[in-house]
């Protein structure tokens, strides 16, 4: 966990991808790194979960993912492509407002992003998810979001 949050979204546009924003996000991930972790996890100027420096929220548990509501988070178009996976799959996704406290107790949690795809994250803090990655609803979306954006459809000739 961050000490840095997410800038509140009267501060700046939050939906943006703008080069002000990365500043926060090389600041937390640089203390992540100093803590020997990989990536950071930001909270939001109210203390819920929002997002990875560069990359959208999501766990599970009991069979349900949850990830942040938008407001506060940029709304990804890696974490779009992985609702309407998840839909399509037949999953349970929830949106709304969590604690860390609710992401402790979670079963699994990965992150998505253009760059990061959809990667397992195997612990936050001292907190390390008990269930193994292969048997995670991310496991599924990761295969199915990597068959999407890796499968060649034809292109049509060009008409002149």
């Amino acid at each position: 966990m961050s000490s840095f949050c997410r800038p509140h979204p009267r501060s700046i546009k939050i939906e943006a991808k703008v080069c002000g924003h990365y500043v926060n996000s090389i600041l937390a991930t640089n203390e992540a790194k100093d803590k020997g972790f990989d990536e950071a996890l930001l909270l939001d100027s109210d203390g819920y979960l929002a997002e990875g420096p560069g990359a959208n929220l999501f766990f599970e548990k009991d069979g349900v993912l949850y990830t942040p509501q938008l407001g506060n988070i940029l709304p990804g178009i890696t974490r779009a492509t992985v609702l309407e996976l998840a839909e399509e799959l037949g999953l349970k996704v929830k949106q709304g407002l969590y604690t860390l406290k609710d992401l402790e107790v979670a079963d699994s949690a990965f992150y998505c992003g253009t760059a990061a795809e959809v990667i397992g994250i195997e612990s936050v803090d001292a907190v390390t998810f008990p269930k193994a990655w292969q048997d995670t609803l991310g496991k599924q979306l990761q295969d199915a979001y990597s068959k999407l954006v890796r499968t060649s459809e034809p292109t049509l000739s060009p008409t002149h």
